[in-house]
């Protein structure tokens, strides 16, 4: 049995916190970079060639990315052969979280639902555990940002709707979402389970690297014709037209109810911010 202190959780959830919001991952700089050579619109050039300077501002300046700091999502894959001493390991994440936005100079955002009252150190985090094998403990810590949050949507569909009702939701879903999200977004959908677990699928989808093919050439096909469906809505970066509304769709699908097609469709921002670490 491994063990593993709270307190180094707590100080490697800490520097994630920071270290998300500060710099972009190298796949989204890519990405960036991409979009800013292959967009047509000399408006999106130029927004691409803005979000890739603020980027830099950001890392070199070591501020943040965006004035929205998000509400910190933590997905733990926490080995069975791993005992957490020394403290609680919520406790522990949460403290990380506590001390990364208070150290870090993130803005807290978190509030109590009916009174707007805000909690003052950006928690709690939400805390998805996922029991694995081994003694590994893996953490990715996503700051998640309200403005493409909000445009995230839960599809409850007839199973006779099947893959064109899926197309039609995750389309509707970015067309209507407009410029709000901060495109260029990436697009995680998720695809079975239940009401709770298709969106889960759709946030977790969001963490595979960009531009990293689906191991499923199945999910990877319809991946594709998801993204040229979404880019010829002609939104662009920002919304001020061009032919990159999305960076990416990524996919995951899970079996479900013979009775129900349970479809998420979550909004990721440009930035995309999230950090791994392993202890």
């Amino acid at each position: 049995m491994r063990q593993i202190e709270a307190g180094a959780i707590t100080r490697a959830v800490k520097e994630a916190a920071i270290a998300a919001n500060y710099e972009l991952g190298e796949d989204l700089l890519a990405a960036l970079a991409r979009g800013e050579q292959e967009e047509e619109s000399p408006a999106g050039r130029e927004i691409f060639r803005q979000l890739l300077e603020n980027a830099r501002i950001a890392s070199r300046e070591r501020v943040p990315l965006c004035q929205d700091c998000g509400l910190t999502v933590i997905f733990a894959e926490v080995g069975q052969e791993t005992r957490i001493v020394g403290g609680g390991f919520e406790q522990a994440v949460q403290e990380g979280v506590r001390q990364g936005y208070g150290e870090g100079y993130l803005r807290k955002s978190l509030c109590h639902p009916l009174t707007r009252q805000n909690t003052g150190d950006n928690t709690p985090a939400v805390i998805h555990t996922e029991i694995i094998p081994g003694d590994r403990l893996k953490l990715t810590v996503v700051p998640k940002g309200g403005g493409s949050e909000n445009m995230s949507r839960l599809f409850m569909l007839k199973p006779a709707q099947g893959w064109a009702g899926i197309k039609e939701s995750v389309v509707t879903t970015v067309k209507e979402a407009g410029p709000n999200p901060c495109p260029p977004i990436i697009v995680g959908v998720g695809i079975g389970g239940t009401f709770e677990r298709a969106a889960l699928l759709a946030k977790k989808s969001l963490l595979r690297e960009l531009g990293a093919p689906n191991p499923d050439p199945q999910l990877a096909a319809l991946e594709k014709e998801l993204l040229d469906a979404v880019n010829k809505l002609g939104i662009g970066p920002q919304g001020l037209g061009g032919r990159i509304t999305a960076l990416g769709v990524h996919l995951l699908m899970q079996p479900c109810h013979i009775a129900s097609l349970p479809v998420a469709v979550n909004i990721q921002c440009h930035a995309s911010r999230h950090k791994e670490i392993e202890l």
